[in-house]
């Protein structure tokens, strides 16, 4: 080898080691001081855009065209879908029938056929009492029917007129205060059909570390170990959770006894709010959140928690005011039907009734006695609208909608979409800011995130309203252009809550591993809303970052998207 080859060769090592040094070390001071998280963002958001430049077809709307913007409130009642959504139960069949609607875990879940067996003991009852020929003193036979509701649909099917059966049985005393505040004749029938409580859940470590540090474990020290940032705690939403709502309660009157409502709670409730990881769309998402890490304790009803096996490594503590169950009788009554009413109380109160409630799991901490007041309905009313105000404290919310107009959903579905989510457009706050994304085989920004006053909010409802349908499914490449968009908005909005709601029929062209480590490691939630959907792929992409995924039918999708937003935004 010639000493001209040997001295190029050297050179040429010494060139790569040179570019070696300063590429690592580049590298290396780039990252110098940056958390291990912060370093994966930076990594993803890289590969993210080089996703989204190589695989997407993007097109962005030019010139956004303005729609009408409504500013009289949809009406709840029209907002309520037909009570047919909630099934009955059981239905009676007696000369004298009286309609019940009961809390879920009584009576099952509220729209699935497929209940778990340990919530249907009223559904047993109430069969076991329809077959017993009850009659009335005027000698006609007595039944009863059932359907399933939760506790804040209750209130808002009868508060709003849109539906008023006989009677309710809630979890507690506090739906019954808000309807006595809307002006509703209600009479009690029993104070009690089971015995139940709601409670913190916590694991064994995280009830260890509390009870080190404040010497007690209750929900005023788990309180203030979230306010010190010392645990992540989880709720679900007190607008239609009777948990949550008595959380929310039990807190303010923890942060002011003597006023819950005052500028001193509503102060220590933002502080406690900032710390607070998940307010959970329902129990399903906040497990979900648990599972998974996110959370150190949320709150459960005592008969769910025993009848949850995965829990069994978990300490559960009593708050708030009990979850009894009462039975109210609505209105002014027929003899025949009151009569009904005070047979029906006597069986479920049974002894053989209240063995089987024990059964399913009702029943247990029988001696707790409430630590807080039971509050009056406009106090529960201001509290619920205290949180809808408070609950992200100073952080901006920050939002894309991506909406599915591939072939698939032209005709029903889409128009399902456009409608419901202009009408529920409404429940977005002003202050928010959000952005508008469309898909079918290719994906158009439709709308770049801005604050949602009312010109965003017209343009909004008018590009909506364009939206024709046709193509194919990039159900996948519309996320990550979503998330793409939020990325680029933290630079202006850096302590924002980012979120993603995707409305879909569900299905894509596309292979959600592709996208999976972008949602995972930018721990963006994707909301999904399903039309006539394959809801268990929508499902799949929500449960990624413990985001709820809702099946909204033709009926109920503007008010399952109000109760969303009322829960996230």
């Amino acid at each position: 080898m010639s000493k001209n080859v040997k001295t190029f060769i050297g050179i040429g090592i010494i060139a790569v080691v040179v570019f070696l040094v300063i590429f690592f070390g580049m590298r290396l001071f780039n990252n110098l001081g940056k958390t291990s998280n912060e370093i994966a963002v930076e990594d993803t958001t890289a590969e993210l855009n080089r996703y989204v430049e190589r695989r997407v077809d993007l097109n962005e709307v030019d010139n956004p065209t303005k729609g009408n913007v409504d500013l009289e409130s949809t009406s709840l009642e029209d907002e309520l879908p037909d009570i047919s959504t909630y099934p009955l139960k059981v239905e009676g069949t007696g000369e004298v029938n009286i309609e019940i609607f009961s809390s879920p875990e009584k009576a099952g879940a509220e729209t699935s056929d497929d209940d778990p067996e340990e919530n249907t003991w009223l559904i047993e009852v109430v069969e076991n009492f329809n077959r017993q020929g009850y009659t009335t003193s005027s000698g006609k036979t007595v039944s009863v029917s059932l359907r399933s509701v939760s506790s804040g649909v209750m209130v808002d099917y009868i508060s709003s007129g849109k539906y008023i059966p006989d009677g309710i049985t809630p979890s507690t005393e506090n739906w019954i205060a808000m309807l006595k505040t809307y002006g509703v004749t209600l009479n009690q029938i029993s104070r009690s059909l089971a015995g139940n409580v709601a409670g913190i859940v916590l694991s064994d470590s995280t009830y260890n570390e509390i009870l080190d540090s404040y010497g007690t474990v209750n929900l005023e020290s788990v309180v203030e170990a979230t306010i010190s940032d010392e645990i992540a705690m989880g709720y679900t939403n007190p607008y239609a959770s009777s948990t949550g709502l008595n959380f929310l309660m039990s807190c303010l009157y923890a942060f002011d006894y003597n006023n819950p409502l005052s500028d001193e709670a509503t102060e220590m409730f933002q502080q406690f709010q900032a710390n607070v990881p998940v307010v959970s769309y329902n129990t399903t998402q906040m497990q979900g959140a648990i599972d998974s890490g996110v959370l150190d304790g949320m709150v459960l009803e005592y008969q769910v928690f025993v009848n949850s096996p995965e829990l069994r490594n978990y300490k559960f503590i009593p708050f708030g005011v009990r979850h009894d169950s009462p039975l109210y009788s609505i209105g002014s009554l027929s003899q025949d039907k009151t009569e009904a009413f005070e047979l029906f109380a006597e069986f479920a109160t049974s002894e053989e009734s209240q063995s089987s409630a024990e059964d399913y799991g009702f029943g247990g901490h029988s001696d707790y006695v409430s630590e807080v007041p039971e509050a009056d309905g406009n106090t529960l009313l201001d509290a619920q609208a205290l949180w809808k105000d408070k609950k992200n404290g100073e952080q901006e919310i920050v939002s894309v909608f991506i909406i599915d107009t591939s072939g698939s959903v032209d005709g029903t579905p889409l128009a399902q979409m456009k409608e419901s989510l202009i009408n529920a457009a409404q429940y977005i706050d002003s202050e928010s800011y959000i952005g508008l994304v469309s898909y079918n085989s290719d994906v158009t920004i439709n709308l770049p995130i801005a604050q949602f006053d009312l010109n965003q909010r017209a343009y909004f409802n008018g590009e909506i309203s364009n939206l024709t349908a046709g193509g194919g499914t990039s159900t996948f490449d519309a996320i990550a252009v979503g998330l793409q968009m939020l990325v680029e908005a933290q630079a202006d909005h850096p302590n924002a809550k980012m979120m993603l709601f995707v409305l879909s029929d569900g299905y894509s062209d596309g292979n959600l591993k592709d996208i999976t480590p972008f949602i995972e490691n930018l721990e963006i939630p994707v909301y999904t809303i399903g039309y006539n959907a394959d809801i268990d792929a929508l499902k799949q992409i929500s449960a990624i970052n413990e985001a709820a995924s809702i099946n909204a039918s033709t009926d109920d999708v503007i008010y399952s998207l109000r109760n969303l937003f009322n829960a996230e935004m």
